[in-house]
């Protein structure tokens, strides 16, 4: 007797999982559809959106070569900002990172601790730390120095409390038994391990903070971008492409230093 054809299909998904896949992608849309009914775009400047911005790129070109000396003091100010702003958040962030890793947490009071500074430090933007900080102690580098520093602290402080959880727990018992105190533990069985993860995270943040460092002189805190506002204000557009150019080097420098240095730590 002649074996029965099996017409069944294999789906990956079940009827209601691909009921329930097709009203999230619904919700989805809708979503996005009421969000851009919200924002009630003027397509009026939509369309002529390309005669302006020729407009405005005739206006910026040729860049004022002539500018570059005045605007070498505040880029010279923005690196500063910059290396400053992350040393500080990476000396900070060390203990915090400990608090926040379970394996070294004293207790749960104390690793909730740390995860509630990692948290606030990240969900608050350079910029209103910026405005928070020139409103305390007047504008300058000063103030932007410590937005970065503060800025950087929660991001600083997970990668390496995430690095600390992935060690290698048989090296830290083995310093242990051989009577080695606390101390001794975190300087020959914990550092070691996560000294790659460290240098990393310090030299991809300090390149962030680079970016960061060219932007928060818009709200008075140093930097190149007191120069940029104020360029920009008094409609001095070949300033402004020069002004670009020279944070498009700094840009390109740090990204190239800061992979190196990832290389090098591998």
């Amino acid at each position: 007797m002649a074996a029965e054809s099996d017409d069944r299909e294999w789906r990956r998904f079940s009827p209601t999982q691909r009921a329930l896949r097709a009203l999230g992608v619904g919700l989805a849309v809708a979503a996005f559809a009421v969000s851009w009914r919200a924002l009630d775009i003027n397509y009026e400047y939509a369309a002529t959106a390309p005669r302006e911005t020729y407009d405005l790129l005739s206006r910026m070109y040729p860049p004022d070569l002539g500018y570059v000396t005045e605007i070498l003091p505040p880029l010279i100010e923005t690196i500063h900002i910059s290396i400053l702003g992350t040393a500080f958040a990476v000396l900070i962030s060390l203990p915090i990172a400990f608090l926040a890793a379970e394996n070294t947490s004293p207790n749960r009071a104390t690793y909730y601790l740390g995860k509630f500074i990692v948290s606030f430090t990240r969900s608050v933007n350079v910029i209103i730390w910026a405005l928070i900080f020139v409103v305390l102690f007047g504008s300058g580098a000063l103030a932007g120095v410590l937005a970065i520093a503060v800025r950087s602290i929660g991001f600083t402080a997970k990668l390496i409390a995430e690095g600390i959880e992935e060690i290698d727990h048989g090296q830290v018992e083995a310093i242990r038994a051989t009577g080695a105190s606390p101390f001794q533990v975190l300087m020959y069985a914990i550092a070691p391990q996560i000294k790659p993860a460290f240098v990393g995270v310090s030299t991809y943040r300090w390149d962030i903070n680079v970016r960061a460092s060219t932007i928060i002189g818009f709200v008075g805190a140093g930097g190149i971008g007191v120069a940029l506002t104020t360029s920009i204000n008094s409609f001095a557009w070949d300033n402004v492409l020069t002004i670009l150019i020279a944070i498009l080097g700094v840009v390109v420098f740090s990204e190239v230093f800061s992979a190196y240095m990832r290389r090098k730590v591998r």
